[in-house]
């Protein structure tokens, strides 16, 4: 255990401890008088007598408390199991908390295994320092690399860890590393990583270890064969995938200005700041690790200003403004730069295009698209920008336009099956999807609203439909976390909506996530 902290003593009634008559230490005469043996400090053995007609009071300590746990376990005495289970959970320290979880599930103590397991997963960069976990057997090694749920930056760090418990007894273990190394997310690593490994001398007699290898290999050098190499090795773990964040919007007040984030790992959201001022309809992108809020109006007029937040030092910086007032424009980077696609000005639908260059701080017009386009949706893919519906002012679009930077030009692509104003567009493994939305004149958008979901692909130049959202819902924040597609927010017509949705692709199913504040 970590400390020798003492708590105060717990107090049980006659009637938990009835029956309890138990002697820990052997009646054997050995020549010591009963002074020594009182004092004896080293020993863990407690002498327990609870006589059924009166109370009982107990004291918990490091050096008995497991010992106690294990006979009021065998002797089903509740309360004590429960004083014990809780006394352990304030001792969980990284140095510690795998033997606490070991001995929890030993035990059946399933509440207090929980703890233990989730402290182990919290604070598991700092659990593979400490010798409880190389002195752990290969099977539990095996279920801690299985998780997902475990708190890391990158999947080099399970790598590490794992090395780390094999060298400590090379000889007994190298026989198991073939084994837990399929526990490890080999085709996440980086390419160098990975050709590191197979001149690694750990790996390079192991047939088995040479085969994940060359599997992780393969998904980096054929990235068009991706959705057919799906395992659960190319899964990532749920602490790298990335934070999302919710960014103001339309609420109960008619302008949020929070900014919230969803942890995968948790399923939690969390408050992160305010903007500057009230802003709807505008675009958001991460460039160099930094959160754009682009645009917009702020209930009187169409912005043209920008603002940048760093989450790393929680501020805010002033960015110079766009030279056009936009609100319902699309955002996105491509290659380095960030984009700001169409829009209304106040007063006109928008088919001019402009970008943002990080290195020179200037805002740039590039090709404007073949259509007006207001509540575009924006997103990249291959290296091209995709421009998919929105609304040209006359009606919504299923249009789609793509736009290659290296020749400045805007192709059409093919069209979607139905009208989508208000759409959600992200992408997966190389293909495009369009997420709710709707397609009628705004005095009939309720009874229009979108559920449905429809991909496409590039390759074919075709869009396919998808399993369709639990609700309707337009202006739906969407973007890929993990291996899965979240659609966040949006209004159905008459609320606006914090329901949080999270789609599979492999599986063609939408599940519901934590829905924020």
């Amino acid at each position: 255990m970590a400390s020798t902290s003492e708590v105060p003593a717990f107090e049980f009634t006659a009637e938990d401890c009835a029956g309890a008559h138990w002697l820990d230490r052997p009646e054997v005469d050995d020549g010591t008088s009963e002074e020594e043996n009182e004092s004896d400090s080293s020993s863990s053995r407690l002498i327990i007598f609870f006589p059924s007609e009166v109370g009982c009071r107990l004291e918990l300590k490091e050096d008995n408390i497991e010992s106690l746990l294990s006979t009021a376990c065998l002797l089903q005495l509740s309360q004590v199991v429960e004083a014990c289970c809780k006394f352990l959970m304030k001792q969980l320290h990284p140095s510690n908390c795998l033997g606490i979880r070991s001995f929890a599930d030993a035990q059946g103590c399933t509440d207090l295994h929980k703890v233990a397991h989730n402290y182990t997963m919290e604070h598991f960069m700092e659990v593979i320092r400490n010798q409880e976990f190389v002195l752990l057997p290969a099977n539990e090694i095996a279920k801690l690399l299985a998780s997902d749920d475990m708190n890391i930056p990158n999947e080099e760090t399970i790598l590490n860890a794992l090395l780390t418990w094999v060298r400590h007894d090379l000889e007994q273990r190298r026989k198991d590393l073939s084994k837990l190394l399929a526990y490890i997310r080999l085709p996440l690593l980086a390419p160098q990583f990975l050709a590191d490994m197979e001149n690694n001398a750990l790996f390079r007699d192991d047939i088995e270890c040479q085969k994940l290898i060359m599997e992780a290999m393969k998904y980096h050098l054929l990235p068009e064969r991706r959705p057919m190499l799906q395992s659960p090795r190319t899964k990532p773990r749920k602490s790298t995938v990335g934070t999302l964040f919710a960014v103001g919007g339309m609420d109960s007040t008619k302008g949020a200005t929070s900014i919230e984030k969803y942890d995968l790992r948790t399923n939690m959201w969390t408050p992160v700041a305010n903007m500057n001022g009230r802003r709807l309809q505008f675009g958001v992108a991460v460039l160099d690790d930094k959160l754009y809020v682009v645009g917009g109006r702020d209930g009187l007029k169409t912005l043209n200003t920008v603002e940048c937040y760093n989450p790393k030092t929680k501020s805010w910086s002033v960015m110079p403004p766009m030279s056009t007032h936009r609100h319902g424009l699309g955002v996105a980077v491509l290659e380095g730069p960030m984009y700001a696609v169409g829009g209304h000005d106040g007063w006109s639908y928008l088919n001019t295009v402009e970008r943002w260059d990080p290195q020179a701080r200037q805002w740039n017009f590039v090709a404007t698209m073949s259509t007006p386009r207001s509540t575009v949706g924006v997103a990249v893919l291959s290296g091209k920008l995709y421009a998919v519906g929105g609304r040209d002012g006359s009606s919504c679009l299923k249009s789609v336009e793509c736009f290659d930077p290296h020749t400045n030009k805007w192709t059409p692509c093919a069209q979607m099956s139905k009208r989508r104003g208000g759409v959600g567009v992200t992408t997966w493994n190389g293909l495009l999807y369009a997420i709710g939305g709707h397609d009628a004149p705004t005095s009939n958008l309720t009874s229009r609203l979108s559920d449905c979901v429809e991909r496409y692909d590039p390759k074919t130049d075709m869009w396919t439909a998808v399993a369709s959202m639990s609700i309707s819902r337009d202006a739906v924040g969407v973007c890929l976390l993990g291996d899965k597609l979240y659609a966040v927010g949006g209004y159905d017509g008459q609320t606006y909506l914090n329901i949080v949705e999270a789609y599979d692709p492999q599986t063609n199913e939408w599940t519901q996530a934590g829905n924020f504040h």
